[in-house]
Parts: structure tokens; C-alpha cells; sequence
């Protein structure tokens, strides 16, 4: 079982907060889908014969590619790969492009997953944040495309936003619940070296929000959702029984994944390879049938340390069976070391035979993972 992702990198305009690899659209988006299925042709034997599962059309903005576009690459997956009868598709997209027919389209393709890109429901954060939408289009989205088909519906949100508090973050929370979505992913604002809103918070245009308020909206997040009926499986995500992001799931638990598109990341569990952030050589690797990835041999260290990174973001944890049998015991034993502390202070527990983080501690989540790594 593996994954494909397909990184769509065109944006009509670059959020402010942004860092993802992004350009402007233009014409290099009627060749793009030409060069991803060559590509696809070239490296597929990074991933070995596998079933797919998973399939991810990310960005940048994949909303700007016609139903056409997608159903074509789809079709090109299925000729070199067996794809799941019940693998989830999922396309991500901006509420301001879609239409009725736009999504349609999309369903009709077989897109069984939608991501919504929201980030607000309140016009002064969209344009602090520099998103193109308006918040009445924000919600009409979700309405769009449950009319269209769509059962399975994420959104994303932004907490920790300067100048926002816990009532502007309530009325974000209670607006999304009151939507018919299955899936909900929180991310508490970064100041991303390179963009726009960090060169205004070094130039003090801009001062981040206490840390005290983040923790009070994320604390609300956890408690609203719950009540809800969202369970909080992953740190910056929240879903209905069932609902939980297989794609993103399957990055968590270490399963192999063939990315595509200038930028994309790869994993089969021995090496990662990684697109260049160019379009212009991304696209020249492919034309001479010589991709310009670069790689990286993964060492028996960075297995252990990147499977505690990924794990212990999700509520089940590392299971430590699987740490005995796939690693050394002095591994083992220098992360029982290393988190002594934290089992005493219960920031860490073991149930099941599985370490993990207890939710309420996802907050300071990296915090505590950075302990527990093997650094020497």
C-alpha cells in the first residue's frame, strides 16, 4: 500500500503567510499536466508495484485545474499503478474558485475527498491573511460542495492570529461545526522565514499573539470539537468517526509515498527524494527523461528519530513492539532516557504498549518530541 502526491503549484495570488513552493499562473499551466504524467512514467519504480490508496492533489492551488485535467492524470495513475477500490482522492481548493460545475466535475472524476482552504470566517482575518476569498464565500463553499456530492468534506483553519482572541476564535469554531463537514485541520500561525507577514514581524508592523490566548483557543478547539463529536487524532487535526485523513494518515505511519511536481517529497522507507523548488528545472529534468531529485539514504537514527517525529503527532502513539523489533536496544533504551522526565510529569504516558503525548499536551507537542530524539 502506498501513496501519490501531486503538488499543483500555481497560485493567482501567494498568501502572506505562506512558504510553499508557489508561482503565478500562466500558460505553464496547460503543459504542467503533460509533465506530471511523464513523470509519473520515470519514477514510478521509486515506490515498487503496489496497491495505491491514497491519492492528493495539493499546492499551491490544484482548484485551477479543470475537472478534465485531473481526470486524465487520474487515468494515467491507473494505468501504471492497481488502484484501491476504495482509495480516498482528495483534491485541495480555494473557496473563491469554485462553482457548482467546477465541483461537479471534480466529483465525476472520481475526487471522493475535498479539502477546503477557509482559513477564516471573518473578513478582517482573510485579509490580514491575505487570502482572496470573502468570509460569505468561505461558508458557501462547504454548501457547494456538499450539493455537488461531496460526503467526505475537510476545511482548514488559522488560530493564534495577532489581535484575535478567544471570541473571534469562538466564532470560527462554532461557524465550521455548524457546517456539514466530517473533517476539520488547525494550525496555529507560523512566521515562516521568507514571507510577507514575517519581514512584518521583524519589522514590529506586526506582534504575535500572546501565548497564554494560543493556548486558551487551542484548549477551546479541543473542548468545542469534542462536544462535536470530532476526535482529536492528530495534533492540527480533528475528524468524525471514519473520517480521519487516510493520505495524511499514511505520511504519520511511515507508508511509502511517490511525490510529483516541482518541490514534492518521496519516501519508500529506505531513501527520500525531493523535486527541486524550481519549476524551470523541475520541468527540464523531466524533459530530458533525467529527473533533477535529490536524495537522501536513511540511516537507521533517522528512522527511529523521524518515526518518533511522526507518531507521537497522533493519539495512538508509537507502538513499542515495533520500536524492539525494527530497532537496536540501545535505541530503545536511550529514548527511555530521554523521556524520563516527561513520564514524570506525565507530558508522556504508555497505554497499550504505546508511548504517546496525552492531547491536551499536543500544544507543546514539538517541544517535547525534541527531547526524546536520539542527537548523538
Amino acid at each position: 500500500m502506498a501513496g501519490i502526491y501531486i503538488h499543483v503549484p500555481f497560485c493567482k495570488k501567494k498568501c502572506l503567510y505562506c512558504d510553499f513552493f508557489s508561482i503565478g499562473i500562466s500558460s505553464k499551466v496547460y503543459e504542467f499536466p503533460l509533465f506530471i504524467e511523464n513523470e509519473l512514467l520515470l519514477r514510478k519504480g521509486f515506490i515498487g508495484d503496489v496497491p495505491i490508496d491514497t491519492i492528493y492533489f495539493g499546492g499551491g492551488t490544484p482548484s485551477l485545474l479543470l475537472p478534465e485535467i485531473i481526470s486524465n492524470t487520474l487515468n494515467c495513475i491507473a494505468k501504471n499503478f492497481s488502484v484501491s477500490k476504495n482509495s480516498e482522492i482528495t483534491i485541495e481548493v480555494n473557496p473563491d474558485d469554485l462553482t457548482n460545475d467546477l465541483l461537479i466535475g471534480y466529483y465525476t472524476t472520481g475526487v471522493n475527498r475535498i479539502s477546503i482552504g477557509i482559513q477564516s470566517f471573518l473578513e478582517n482575518e482573510l485579509l490580514f491573511l491575505g487570502r482572496r476569498h470573502s468570509a460569505v464565500a468561505a461558508e458557501k463553499s462547504v454548501e457547494l460542495s456538499v450539493n455537488a456530492g461531496f460526503k467526505n468534506i475537510s476545511i482548514d483553519l488559522i488560530y493564534g492570529l495577532p489581535n484575535s482572541n478567544i471570541n473571534s476564535w469562538e466564532y470560527n469554531l462554532r461557524k465550521a461545526f455548524s457546517l456539514d463537514i466530517k473533517h476539520l485541520s488547525c494550525y496555529h500561525l507560523t512566521y515562516e522565514d521568507g514571507t510577507v507577514l514575517y519581514r512584518r514581524l521583524k519589522e514590529d508592523k506586526i506582534k504575535e499573539l500572546e501565548e497564554s490566548i494560543s493556548v486558551q483557543q487551542f484548549n477551546l478547539l479541543r473542548e468545542l470539537a469534542n462536544q462535536k463529536g470530532f476526535a482529536h487524532y492528530e495534533v492540527s487535526n480533528f475528524a468524525k468517526e471514519g473520517y480521519n485523513s487516510r493520505h495524511n494518515t499514511s505520511y504519520w505511519q511511515g507508508i511509502h509515498y511517490l511525490g510529483l511536481g516541482p518541490a514534492a517529497h518521496s519516501y519508500n522507507g529506505l531513501q527520500r527524494e525531493w523535486n527541486p523548488n524550481s519549476y524551470r528545472e523541475w520541468k527540464l529534468g523531466i524533459k530530458s527523461n533525467k529527473p533533477a531529485t535529490q536524495f537522501e539514504n536513511i540511516d537507521a537514527k533517522t528512522r527511529f528519530n523521524e518515526l518518533l517525529l511522526t507518531h507521537l503527532r497522533t493519539a495512538v502513539g508509537v507502538n513499542l513492539d515495533d520500536l524492539t523489533k525494527n530497532f537496536s536496544r540501545a535505541m530503545v533504551e536511550k529514548l527511555f532516557i530521554n523521556a524520563q522526565n516527561h513520564l514524570k510529569i506525565s507530558t508522556i504516558e504508555i497505554k497499550n504498549n504505546h508511548l504517546l503525548i496525552p492531547s491536551e499536551y499536543f500544544f507543546i507537542s514539538d517541544g517535547i518530541i525534541k527531547d526524546l530524539l536520539i542527537v548523538d
